[in-house]
């Protein structure tokens, strides 16, 4: 057994804390392997912004929790080492959290503390109601007990569309009015909601969209009425927003110019994701986005050099995409910028 702290991370306490004051969302960018993490801790020095590093139950069955445990005290290193060359010695360190998406049971998010973790995300929100507090609450025990705290988020409600191990076809909004007894009964350190985001990169089919005169299509607005009546609920309490990549056209557009074949579909408009981070939306979680950015790179080059079979040549010009994209959201959509 690890703790996080032996690793350089941190909790999230402090830190979502610090977003609902000064209005910022914290970015949450999932991995799978060295060149998004890489990208993600690069994105995040430059830019002097905290960030989430996120594991799915998925993507840690793709490794395993010795080298997560070990990419991730790697990433801390990364992070100071980078740090001192661009800004001087000691003078900034990043806020580097190692968090689980999505486990599904009590097993798992022990494993995952035991393994060096500072956040888990315990996800009932598949469950009956009472189901989804004694579970929460049993995961916030374990969780709290630890020598060095760690933080936990549940789910109220449930996203639409697909992404890894998790699937829905319908969503559920959050309901406001069982905010304040699921917190205070489950003592959750977060609260990820529903309020019309969607995992993965088909989320919004343009059957599902408007229109305007000029013909571009518009996913369906977030559901701020809902966020405002949970703040008022849960005053100065970090809420979490899944499913909130915005599905780049621009990066669709030469995935499938270059030998791809996505589905049309729209993403979340990132002016709406800039609104949510002004309020109690200290946590916002990217994960399509990336992938779309990397896929893009990779089949530019594969098209463009089909003889390349180094992997350094398309992953390289793949992380350098990954990066610029982390760049964007944590300056233009989170706020995050000069958070650290």
């Amino acid at each position: 057994m690890i703790s996080y702290k032996e690793l350089g991370l941190q909790n999230t306490k402090e830190l979502f804390a610090k977003c609902i004051k000064e209005g910022f969302a914290t970015p949450a960018f999932n991995f799978n392997n060295m060149e998004q993490l890489q990208a993600i801790i690069t994105a995040a020095v430059e830019t002097k912004s905290p960030v989430i590093l996120q594991v799915s139950k998925g993507a840690r069955a793709y490794t395993s929790s010795v080298l997560l445990k070990n990419m991730a005290r790697g990433a801390v290193e990364f992070a100071n080492e980078l740090s001192d060359k661009l800004y001087g010695e000691g003078k900034v360190r990043i806020p580097i959290t190692l968090h689980l998406d999505h486990g599904d049971s009590l097993e798992l998010c022990k494993e995952c503390i035991d393994n060096g973790f500072s956040s888990v995300m315990i996800d009932g929100s598949h469950l009956p109601y009472e189901e989804n507090i004694a579970l929460t609450k049993a995961v916030c025990e374990y969780a709290h007990s630890q020598k060095d705290y760690v933080s936990v988020e549940g789910e109220l409600g449930v996203l639409a569309g697909i992404e890894d191990e998790v699937s829905s076809e319908h969503s559920n909004y959050t309901n406001p009015e069982e905010v304040i007894d699921f917190v205070s009964k489950t003592g959750v350190d977060s609260l990820a909601i529903s309020i019309g985001t969607s995992h993965g990169a088909n989320k919004f089919t343009p059957d599902k969209c408007t229109r305007n005169d000029k013909g571009e299509l518009f996913s369906p607005p977030l559901r701020f009425d809902i966020l405002e009546k949970i703040e008022e609920k849960l005053p100065n309490f970090p809420i979490v927003l899944h499913g909130a990549s915005s599905v780049p056209q621009d990066k669709v557009k030469i995935i499938n110019s270059n030998g791809g074949a996505l589905k049309d579909a729209i993403g979340i408009p990132e002016e709406q994701l800039q609104k949510a981070s002004k309020m109690n939306v200290c946590k916002i979680n990217i994960d399509s986005d990336g992938r779309l950015a990397m896929t893009a790179s990779i089949r530019e080059v594969f098209n463009q050099s089909p003889a390349e079979f180094d992997p350094r040549k398309y992953l390289g010009p793949a992380r350098e995409a990954l990066k610029e994209l982390y760049k964007h959201k944590i300056k233009n959509v989170l706020g995050s910028e000069n958070k650290a």
